[in-house]
């Protein structure tokens, strides 16, 4: 069996001490496999069927711990944007005009947008690509009241008053 991991008080007593302070269960298994091993001198195999893992990865946490130390425990989230076609500052400075158009109560069109993007790109982006960097943004959807912009209230509302008998206010018969 060879001897990867130490067993002096010191590295015991650092082992424990971060154990308490272990962020998840993950951690905190790890922790675990590495102590055992310090204080115990238990085998792979023992420590595996304690920890409800295989044998090899009991002997690559022990190697871990040879070759990285503490950095072992630092475990790092699994999410990001690994593909992304624009950095986050590069998307602001793509939608600054159009921030400046909507700002001045113009109407924007995602088709638009996605222009933009695709020439800076340099390749086609789909739809649901500048939906996803608008909702990034914290930009959403605002869509003006369902009525014509050339509609006469005035006619409207005396068409309701005079309206023939039987038929539905606010329709016109036919």
């Amino acid at each position: 069996m060879k001897n990867l991991i130490s067993s002096d008080k010191a590295t015991i007593a650092a082992l424990a001490d971060r154990l308490k302070r272990a962020s998840s269960h993950a951690e905190y298994q790890r922790i675990q496999c590495v102590l055992i091993r310090a204080t115990l001198g238990s085998t792979a195999a023992e420590i595996a069927q304690l920890l409800g893992w295989s044998t090899a990865t009991v002997h690559v946490i022990h190697s871990r711990w040879a070759k990285e130390g503490e950095a072992l425990f630092d475990l790092r989230g699994r999410g990001g944007r690994r593909h992304q076609h624009l950095s986050a500052e590069a998307e602001i400075d793509l939608l600054a005009p159009f921030a400046a158009k909507a700002q001045a109560g113009g109407l924007l069109h995602v088709s638009e947008i996605k222009r933009a993007l695709e020439q800076q790109v340099g390749s086609a982006v789909a739809a649901s690509t500048v939906y996803r960097m608008l909702d990034r943004h914290g930009w959403r959807k605002v869509v003006p009241r369902p009525r014509h912009p050339k509609a006469d209230m005035l006619a409207q509302d005396a068409f309701k008053k005079t309206a023939p008998p039987g038929t539905p206010r606010g329709r016109a018969p036919g």
